[in-house]
């Protein structure tokens, strides 16, 4: 599990799963300030998702967002 954390804006519960949709923004208005086209979390959740793994967000609204990435590991004798 990696976890990446920033002390951003936050993003509301109620847009916590929506984030992971391609050029989705929370907020357009944040676009050209913050930059970004909203495609990043949705190719990470697609990589991740072809590979059994997950991605999920924790956010203290106004404080910033954690983004969590698991995948699974191959042993080695699977390699």
């Amino acid at each position: 599990e990696i976890a990446f954390s920033d002390t951003g804006v936050g993003i509301p519960e109620k847009y916590r799963t929506k984030v992971f949709e391609p050029f989705y923004q929370v907020d357009p208005s944040t676009t050209r300030r913050f930059g970004g086209t909203g495609i990043g979390l949705a190719l990470v959740k697609a990589h991740n998702e072809a590979q059994n793994g997950r991605v999920w967000v924790d956010d203290n609204e106004g404080e910033g967002s954690t983004f969590y990435i698991k995948l699974p590991l191959a042993k080695e004798k699977d390699l």
